[in-house]
């Protein structure tokens, strides 16, 4: 068994037909149809799967459960999904559909309170709350929202702690100026994050190589999402899909027990 989770992070586009790759949460390329990804994620015997509808609180609706539940009868893997969650409700039926965990972001700043009252209906292991930071022209990092949504807390370190407060049993840190770029993890974001987080850390942006996710994890992250890595390849950034070896991510960590 890997002592760290590796997640592939897809995300969902459906007004641009499918799955895309953003760079910097902008510039969305076409990579693919969503059902044949999880397909192939089965077949390379993935850990966990991280599905992510960007357009639902955009376009201001919720998840698309008719196409999530189709996701969840093909993954053998556990799936966890953020889109367009903005109640209890909405999480207790992506639960019913098969959904292992439910990632929020826009809600959580929003209402705090969301993410208590799914833990307390469906315990903490199943709500993860993603803390987006991005760093201004000095180089400081600070709370992000995509969509401008206001948020209780200004500071990225105060909204994490509040999340974990309200119940969260995962944190999803995501560099945003590492999306896409495979540029490598901001190392010292997730130190950071690390010395706060009493729950499990998963770093995601800029992942490029077993070196990196090595590193995010020496940093101090519990497992490591990424998306470029899992679905381009080469200079010319051709979309194939791809997953580690298990004995490759094996001797990744066994090399430093």
């Amino acid at each position: 068994m890997l002592t760290h989770r590796v997640l592939p992070c897809l995300l969902l586009s459906p007004s641009r037909g499918g799955l895309v790759k953003t760079l910097k949460f902008g510039k969305p390329k076409y990579v693919g149809d969503p059902i044949n990804a999880v397909k192939i994620f089965n077949e390379k015997e993935v850990d966990e799967l991280l599905v992510v509808d960007i357009d639902a609180t955009r376009e201001g609706r919720g998840p698309d459960f008719e196409l999530i539940e189709q996701l969840a009868s093909e993954c053998f893997m556990p799936l966890c999904y953020g889109g367009g969650i903005r109640s209890a409700e909405d999480a207790r039926q992506l639960f019913s559909l098969g959904v292992e965990k439910v990632a929020l972001q826009s809600a959580a700043m929003r209402d705090p309170n969301i993410v208590r009252q799914i833990a307390e209906r469906a315990g903490q292991q199943a709500v993860v709350v993603s803390i987006d930071v991005k760093r201004n022209w000095l180089g400081k990092p600070g709370l992000y929202s995509a969509f401008g949504v206001k948020s209780s807390y200004s500071d990225w370190r105060d909204a994490m702690r509040g999340a974990i407060a309200s119940g969260a049993g995962e944190i999803l840190l995501n560099a945003v100026d590492r999306d896409g770029t495979l540029t490598g993890p901001d190392l010292d974001l997730i130190r950071e994050a690390s010395a706060i987080a009493d729950v499990p850390l998963v770093a995601l942006g800029g992942i490029s190589s077993l070196a990196d996710m090595k590193a995010a994890t020496d940093a101090g992250a519990s497992a490591v999402a990424a998306g470029a890595y899992f679905v381009f390849q080469g200079p010319h950034r051709a979309v194939l899909i791809t997953y580690p070896r298990y004995e490759e991510l094996r001797a990744l960590w066994s090399s430093a027990e």
